[in-house]
């Protein structure tokens, strides 16, 4: 069973992959066989995730990636082509949130949290369309886009609105996109988390305490990046997923809301 979580073949250019779930996914795809780009702003800590992949006998690269710049994403597009010839897998792991209710959130948190979750996955799939396309009959089951939403898309977070509703959209989007791209070979699915203890978790003390952080899941604990990475190469391979497309995948430790 394991053979089918194989990636060998696959090119995949995956966004905020220097740290948490998007270095644990880069890990675990290049050990399923696919090669990795990853793009991140966070050129040092990006080397230490390459030098452990690399390591592993993974092969992967990086790719400076602002995923609120259009000319970033055509380099990183470029650079992946030039690089490994191709590209067959998305994965749109950059997010960041506000922790803010929605009394004290400001213009400014709102245009962060767009520019990031929402701007970043359009010029992202935008951009990698064309290489996409290209790659897709070449593979079985032709190309995938990951994408990341989360539990507060779908039932919402009382503590952070705002990072709810950008988080929605993620979730809109890749039904609708899922819809477009069926025949142009092109699988567009996202995967949902709940808590996950990541460096992006908030700084106060009850959110660094892992003994009070994701205590409202049945499962009284977080998801560490590597319980999500899996998911991402469940979506990527055409072996178990060449039927899944449109779909939001939650992995909450049981958590259903309230």
């Amino acid at each position: 069973m394991a053979d089918l979580f194989r990636l060998d073949g696959k090119v995949a250019l995956i966004s905020g992959a220097a740290r948490g779930i998007g270095a644990a996914t880069a890990a675990r795809m290049a050990q399923a066989g696919a090669r990795v780009m990853i793009g991140d702003i966070l050129e040092e800590r990006a080397r230490d995730t390459i030098a452990a992949i690399r390591s592993a006998g993974g092969d992967c690269e990086f790719v400076k990636l602002d995923v609120t710049r259009e000319s970033d994403w055509r380099s990183a597009v470029d650079a992946t082509l030039a690089r490994f010839g191709e590209l067959s897998v998305l994965v749109n792991n950059a997010g960041t949130f506000n922790g803010r209710d929605i009394e004290h959130s400001t213009m400014e948190d709102w245009h962060r949290l767009c520019s990031v979750n929402l701007t970043g996955v359009f010029l992202g799939t935008k951009l990698a369309l064309p290489a996409l396309r290209e790659s897709a009959p070449r593979h079985a089951q032709g190309s995938a886009i990951v994408n990341l939403a989360s539990v507060a898309g779908l039932v919402g977070s009382q503590l952070d609105p705002l990072y709810s509703m950008t988080k929605g959209g993620i979730h809109a989007f890749t039904r609708s996109l899922a819809m477009h791209l069926v025949p142009r070979g092109i699988r567009v699915n996202a995967v949902a988390p709940g808590p996950v203890w990541t460096p992006l978790n908030p700084s106060d003390k009850e959110a660094r305490d892992v003994s009070t952080f994701g205590a409202d899941t049945p499962m009284k604990r977080p998801a560490q990046p590597e319980e999500i990475a899996p998911a991402y190469v469940f979506l990527a391979s055409p072996h178990c997923s060449s039927y899944i497309t449109g779909e939001v995948l939650p992995i909450i430790g049981g958590y259903s809301g309230g």
